[in-house]
């Protein structure tokens, strides 16, 4: 294994679309907040983590390379006083509500808010807390894992697919300068289809492995497939009653994703548990659920799927309270 000590210097050259260094803020220092911090720093602008304690630095590893980031970090709005170019939404969706702070502080008219969030409602979600701004919502292909606080492994994939809107197109340019530790961004004409065809991946994967508690490799089990495969016939058949262009080929290529990703890679929802921290249950299958009730369509296997996540979210909410020092 090698170490790279240096700090990833920034490129001489904007791309096409970037005038001048953009004023970065990301919010979140989870995996995928890391990595497109990393990104954005690599491509040369000037970032900033959000973060709820103090980190002086985070280690990346991608492919058996570490690389050491060292970015001014912030834990509190009140720090900060002008708005940025760029804000990079990278929370858990639970905690957006408490991530507006930081909104608000950060905003301004010309500023783009990207969602690196799951789920298929980012408007609806979001949109509401932008006083100022634009909401660009992004789809995220990419694996990694934050091992500990300041370790973070970059397993695969470094795509981000947006709108194809001239804010998405601007997202292409901030990034374009980052080369091969940076993150590529896609456009899409019908982002809904996108949306939902990404949404696909966490549908099935994401409370399986949380709820047996192994990885995307248990998937290719025969039995476990097969509950997969029913799983993403339900969600495919809201989703064409929501507007996306779906059909039982998504069903395959979902299933032949999951066989093609290493059999140790994980689910963010199985991280989570194995954390001890809140499941995006409600978001995921609790979204299917609530979107087949709106159109009168039965999904038993995602029905059931959300009431043994729901239970596993209750006994972990008990666990933890006995896990509090007792008050003397």
């Amino acid at each position: 294994m090698t170490e790279s000590t240096a700090v990833a210097s920034a490129s001489a050259a904007w791309p096409p679309g970037v005038q001048r260094r953009q004023r970065v803020a990301v919010v979140g220092g989870g995996a995928i907040g890391t990595i497109v911090a990393h990104a954005a720093h690599r491509a040369g602008h000037k970032v900033t983590l959000c973060v709820r304690s103090p980190l002086a630095e985070v280690t990346v590893e991608r492919e058996g390379a570490q690389e050491r980031l060292s970015l001014p970090a912030v834990t509190r709005p009140d720090r900060l006083t002008a708005p940025v170019d760029w804000l990079f939404l990278a929370t858990k969706t639970y905690d957006t509500q408490q991530a507006l702070g930081w909104i608000r502080a950060l905003t301004g008219p010309a500023t783009r808010v990207v969602a690196l969030q799951n789920g298929v409602d980012h408007q609806e979600r979001i949109g509401p807390l932008l006083v100022v701004g634009e909401l660009l919502p992004a789809l995220v292909y990419i694996s990694a894992e934050r091992v500990s606080r300041t370790h973070v492994v970059h397993r695969w994939g470094r795509r981000l697919v947006v709108p194809d809107t001239a804010a998405g197109s601007a997202l292409a340019a901030l990034f374009a300068a980052g080369g091969s530790g940076g993150v590529d961004v896609v456009t899409a004409q019908d982002f809904t289809t996108a949306a939902w065809r990404k949404f696909l991946t966490n549908v099935a994967a994401n409370p399986l492995t949380a709820l047996t508690l192994r990885r995307i490799g248990a998937l290719q089990e025969p039995r476990l497939r097969e509950l997969a495969r029913g799983l993403l016939r339900e969600a495919v058949t809201v989703g064409v009653a929501e507007g996306a262009s779906l059909s039982g080929d998504d069903v395959e290529q979902t299933l032949d994703l999951y066989a093609a990703m290493h059999p140790h890679s994980g689910t963010s929802m199985l991280h989570d548990r194995l954390a001890r921290r809140r499941l995006e249950h409600d978001l995921i299958t609790g979204s299917v659920v609530r979107a087949a009730e709106r159109h009168g369509l039965a999904v038993p296997l995602n029905q059931a799927m959300l009431a043994l996540l729901q239970t596993v979210e209750a006994q972990n909410a008990v666990e933890a309270l006995e896990r509090r020092p007792a008050v003397a």
